[in-house]
Order: C-alpha cells, then sequence, then structure tokens
C-alpha cells in the first residue's frame, strides 16, 4: 500500500497539475451537457443528429489529439531537461501536422457527409424520424467544419503549455469559450433577445465563434509572456527543423495519430453497432455519455497528470522516481473513478426526465447510466496505464494495446452480437463492457514489466 500512497506534498503537486485540468475539463463537459439538453429539448430528431455528427467530430478531435500529444511525449522531456529549442521545434512539428490533418478532415465531412451520418441510422425502435435526423446532423456538420481551423491551432499551443507546465491559461481560455458558447447557444437555438430561433445551426453557430475566441486568447497569452514561454521566441522565424528531429517525432507521433484516430473511430463503429438497435438507442446512449463526461473529469485528468509530470521525470533520469510517481496516480485516478460513479449512480433515475424525449429513450438512458457507473474503475485504470506507457514514447505498445485491440476483440464481438443475435441492448451493452476485462490484464503486464520507464530524449540532438 506504501507504493500506492503518496506524502501529502506529492498530492499537493499533483493538484497542482491535474485540478486546472480538471476545472477545464469540468466547465466544458458541463457546458457541453447544458447544450445537449438544450437541443434535447428542442426534440428527439435534432439531439440525435448532432449526438451523431459529435461522434463523427470526436475521430477528428481524437487524430489530432493523438498527433499533438505524439509530439509533446519528446516536448515534456525536452522540457525537463529546459532545452527550450526542442521544446520549440516540436510545436513547429504540432502547428504542420495539425493543420494537414484538419485540412483532411474537412475533405472528408465535406464529401462524405450523408454516408458518414447514416451508418447510425436504423430501425429498430418506435422512437425517432430517419430522414429528419439526418437533415438535422448535415445542418449541424456544414456549419461545425468553419471551427476546424482554430481548433487545430489552438491544441497545439495548450498542449505545449501543458507539457511546460502551465496549466491555467489553457483552462481560462476553455471557461471563457464555454461560457461564450452557452450564453450564445441559448440566445440562437432558442431564439431569444430579438434573434431568430436557429435550433441545430444556432447551436454550431456558437461552437465555432466561442472556438475562434479560446484559440486567439491561448495564441494571444503565449507571445505576450515569452519570458514564462521562451520556446515562443521566433516561432515563426523559420520552420527549419533537424532532419533527425522530424524523423524523432514523426516515429512518436504517426503511432499515437493512429492509434487515437482507430480507437476514436472504432468507438464510433461499436456505437454503429448499438444504434441497429433504434434510433432510441442512439438517443440514450447520447444521453449517458454526457452525464459519463461529467463524473469521470477527475480521472480524465490523472492521466494529463501522468503524461506531465512523468514525463519530465522521464527526460530528467529519474527512471524510478517515473515508476513510483506513476504507481500513486493510478491509484488515485481508480479512487476517483470509484467516487464519481458513486455520485453519477445517484442521478440516474432523474438526469433523463430533462430531455424531451420519449419515456422509451428516458428508461433506456437511465439503464446505461447504471451500467457505465459499474465499469468505471475499470475505465480509470486502462486511461491511466495507456498515459504511463506512453510517457515513455512506447506508443507502438499502445497502439496495440488501445485501437489494436479495440478492432480486433471490442467491435467484431459488438457487430456480432448486434447483427447475429437479438439480445436486448442492455446485455448488448454489458457484454461490450465487461470484455475490457481482457485488456485490463494485459494492461497489468505491460505496466509491471517497466518496459515503458525510459529517455527518449538522449538519441535525439537538437
Amino acid at each position: 500500500m506504501k507504493k500506492l500512497i503518496g506524502t501529502k506534498e506529492f498530492y499537493r503537486s499533483l493538484m497542482a497539475i491535474a485540478f486546472p485540468i480538471m476545472i477545464q475539463n469540468g466547465i466544458s463537459n458541463f457546458v457541453n451537457l447544458l447544450d445537449n439538453i438544450m437541443i434535447g429539448r428542442v426534440g428527439t430528431e435534432q439531439m440525435s443528429g448532432v449526438s451523431i455528427v459529435n461522434q463523427l467530430m470526436f475521430v477528428f478531435i481524437l487524430c489530432l489529439f493523438g498527433t499533438v500529444s505524439g509530439a509533446g511525449i519528446l516536448g515534456a522531456q525536452y522540457y525537463g531537461q529546459k532545452n527550450m529549442t526542442g521544446v520549440r521545434d516540436v510545436l513547429r512539428i504540432k502547428l504542420i501536422i495539425a493543420s494537414a490533418a484538419m485540412l483532411i478532415a474537412v475533405a472528408v465531412f465535406m464529401f462524405f457527409d450523408t454516408n458518414l451520418i447514416s451508418f447510425y441510422l436504423h430501425e429498430g425502435s418506435k422512437e425517432g424520424d430517419l430522414a429528419a435526423t439526418l437533415n438535422y446532423g448535415k445542418e449541424y456538420l456544414r456549419i461545425m467544419l468553419i471551427g476546424l481551423p482554430p481548433f487545430a491551432i489552438e491544441m497545439s499551443y495548450s498542449s505545449t503549455l501543458r507539457e511546460s507546465g502551465e496549466t491555467k491559461v489553457p483552462m481560462r481560455a476553455s471557461v471563457l469559450a464555454v461560457f461564450i458558447n452557452l450564453v450564445l447557444n441559448y440566445i440562437l437555438i432558442f431564439g431569444k433577445f430579438g434573434m431568430p430561433a436557429l435550433g441545430v445551426s444556432g447551436a454550431a453557430i456558437a461552437t465555432v465563434i466561442s472556438r475562434y475566441i479560446q484559440a486567439s486568447y491561448v495564441v494571444i497569452w503565449s507571445h505576450r509572456h515569452e519570458t514564462s514561454n521562451p520556446y515562443i521566441e521566433g516561432l515563426y522565424k523559420n520552420f527549419k527543423i533537424s532532419w533527425s528531429m522530424f524523423v524523432k517525432v514523426f516515429i512518436l507521433a504517426l503511432p499515437l495519430m493512429l492509434n487515437e484516430t482507430l480507437w476514436s473511430a472504432g468507438t464510433a463503429a461499436v456505437n454503429t453497432c448499438y444504434s441497429y438497435r433504434g434510433l432510441a438507442v442512439v438517443a440514450a446512449l447520447n444521453i449517458q455519455s454526457t452525464i459519463y463526461n461529467i463524473f469521470n473529469i477527475m480521472f480524465i485528468a490523472m492521466g494529463d497528470a501522468i503524461a506531465i509530470i512523468v514525463g519530465q521525470q522521464l527526460g530528467a533520469g529519474q527512471i524510478r522516481e517515473a515508476r513510483d510517481t506513476s504507481s500513486k496516480i493510478i491509484a488515485m485516478s481508480v479512487f476517483f473513478a470509484a467516487i464519481g460513479g458513486l455520485m453519477m449512480f445517484s442521478v440516474s433515475g432523474v438526469f433523463p426526465q430533462v430531455y424531451n424525449t420519449s419515456d422509451e429513450v428516458r428508461s433506456l438512458a437511465s439503464t446505461l447510466i447504471r451500467i457505465i457507473v459499474c465499469f468505471m474503475p475499470i475505465h480509470a485504470f486502462l486511461h491511466a496505464v495507456y498515459f504511463s506507457i506512453r510517457s515513455g514514447g512506447k506508443t507502438f505498445i499502445t497502439f496495440l494495446f488501445d485501437s489494436v485491440y479495440l478492432w480486433i476483440i471490442s467491435f467484431p464481438f459488438a457487430y456480432f452480437l448486434a447483427h447475429h443475435t437479438g439480445i436486448d441492448i442492455r446485455f448488448m451493452f454489458i457484454l461490450c463492457q465487461a470484455i475490457d476485462l481482457i485488456k485490463v490484464m494485459i494492461g497489468f503486464f505491460i505496466y509491471r514489466s517497466g518496459i515503458w520507464a525510459r529517455n527518449i530524449t538522449e538519441s535525439v540532438n537538437v
């Protein structure tokens, strides 16, 4: 137990990193919840269309996250060595790759919007108009694409700020953005203060405006504080990057980019399997995932803390300390998940009632919430182990551990249950969650082996 419990000073240092991230994620997810409820008050088809598009956008978001995170592994270790030239070059590479990923995403969503949304539209329940859901989804998606460029820039800057220990600025930018988003949603969705009621288009416009404001805040602050962020100085003077640096970042980022893209796409694919039980399931899953994102912020922040703290310790050559820190954060992450799960269970019967939807959707959503609660400690453990392995640059192992497992085990299992059995969606959901117990055993043995704990900066000269 001593290996899993830290000192007061340890937790003080940990929370100094994690708490701003929790606040940022908490406020962001809470406003997303309010946005979701606003759309849900308009109607089931509108809520389902927006939910489907957000799942598709989630694939791009995680692709971008994987790109900047892969580069950020090296950036965090360079910062631990106080090598600002290395951090600057890593940020430049982030901006280049993130821009390329954004352009590809815009092209895919523009040309294949109908096909992508239609994957989720199946008969199977009494609830919902499939054609209306498709139209609402396409209407929402077209506007959301305008917000992808600032999102890519902001994520590149914010990830670098976090890797250098500056978590408050991204938090403040996020708080500002979500507040603006919330206010504009209320005005534009329902047509308040003389504005027309725009429904799903209003929700998309509000999100796009808030993203431009968030990106502007982060970029302007970073360049106005070059003293505290010395890697920002001369960032755009030239983009000359050593070949060894580029190759190293590419080797680290590619598996993570592929992993996050394939994992998010696999998650979306599993959700299409659930959707074979009808549009009511799509709506219920949207309600369940919205409340889940509120109560998982604590263990999600622990993953970011591992990436920052353990990454810096590994970069400084403190291998034993990094392993010890990681173990303590994993234990705390599981504890937070258990507490969050109990709180989430207590509101499982009440929360779905705020949506303007059918009794079928509300009842199913309550049940799915109670089911996911039982698996939250497992999710927390897997999340923390993933970030621990990743902090040492073992991105190919994380690729196998995360997305390959999802596509080889989880998705075929869900596909089989959806297409070749008639089991109820509730039992199907339980089985699809329970199969991650195999992944827990794999992750435990990889983590205990210690092969992930290494300094990856030694082979790169900047």
